[in-house]
């Protein structure tokens, strides 16, 4: 798809090979590979694999860990249904907080029901203390996985996708729920044959999520809401601890469209921290600054989500939606999407 002319084609993204090449992946890399020093209460939660777990689920195969949780497939005992299910380090039960926000999140996102975020079907824990998230099972790839094989994702996959996202996150936002720490690695690419490219994205982990309307004692839960979220898709509001809404997500939904197409992050820095005070100080690159063949619609349009004042942002995900989709002057996104 010609969308730039005779512009120049962008440098290749770096590939798996070498992650360090790519400051962006590098840097989430190395950030998750220091948060999977895993303590000695992390030792049982990582052998669940043939073992029946809270006499409900026959756990299947380890999908994938984190710093604080492994995930793994698993079969009902007594439906036969494969679900996901993400069981979270003992240590948290000693934090009642941190408990205590798992049940409200998980309460906040049972609510959820559309194509394009994944819901939690329920929250237990074991006569043991393990406590566990179970949700839908996707097959599929996560997008930061994708880009980290691909590269700089073209319009034609990446505009579907990122509209996609916008319309799971704006069903949230009805229901007073922002997500707040949007990033690739909480993006799952599920393969379906009526989704724009054979893909539908589904927004994951609403973890970290909270509604717009809360009480006092929720309020406490979430007052540290500063150190809550990946640092290099933190909106500046939220880095600074303040009340946020549904224009965080459309900012953070922004950075990473940049990322997206670029294989970079739109603020320098060479730490997570520096990154955060270029947000709260400096203007974002512009995105034909690095792929000078995208449409400058597009370019707009990341550049006004990105806005450091949230007035100046989109008022929501489907205003921001329909400006992706206009990015592409010949209305082949616009046809797609019925607009």
């Amino acid at each position: 798809m010609d969308v730039g002319g005779a512009a120049p084609a962008p440098r290749p993204v770096p590939k798996a090979d070498d992650p360090r090449k790519n400051t962006t992946v590098g840097l989430r890399t190395m950030v998750r590979q220091a948060a999977q020093e895993r303590g000695p209460g992390m030792e049982r939660v990582s052998q669940l694999v043939g073992q029946i777990l809270d006499q409900r689920y026959e756990v299947l195969k380890r999908l994938g860990e984190g710093g604080m949780s492994f995930v793994y497939i698993a079969r009902e005992v007594s439906g036969e249904e494969t679900v996901a299910i993400k069981v979270l380090s003992p240590k948290l039960r000693e934090d009642k907080n941190s408990v205590e926000r798992l049940r409200r999140e998980a309460g906040l996102a049972m609510r959820l029901d559309h194509p394009n975020v994944c819901r939690i079907l329920r929250l237990g824990e074991t006569e043991e203390g393990l406590i566990y998230l179970v949700m839908p099972y996707l097959p599929g790839e996560l997008l930061a996985d994708k880009e980290v094989r691909e590269g700089a994702l073209p319009l034609e996959t990446g505009i579907p996708l990122l509209v996609q996202m916008a319309q799971g996150l704006q069903h949230a936002h009805d229901l007073q729920i922002v997500h707040r720490d949007l990033k690739p690695e909480n993006i799952m690419l599920v393969p379906d044959e009526k989704g724009p490219g054979g893909l539908r994205a589904v927004v994951m982990d609403f973890g970290l999520a909270k509604e717009r309307r809360q009480e006092p004692e929720v309020a406490k839960l979430t007052a540290t809401g500063i150190v809550l979220g990946t640092p290099e898709f933190m909106s500046p509001e939220q880095i600074r601890g303040k009340p946020i809404d549904a224009r965080s997500d459309i900012y953070a939904l922004s950075i990473l469209a940049f990322e997206m197409f670029t294989g970079q992050l739109p603020f320098a820095g060479r730490t997570a921290q520096e990154m955060m005070i270029a947000r709260l100080k400096g203007k974002p690159r512009l995105l034909r600054e690095v792929r000078p063949d995208l449409p400058a619609k597009l370019e707009a349009a990341l550049a006004k989500g990105m806005s450091l004042d949230p007035n100046e942002r989109y008022p929501s995900m489907t205003a921001f939606a329909d400006a992706l989709i206009g990015a592409e002057e010949t209305g082949v996104f616009a046809r797609l999407f019925g607009r």
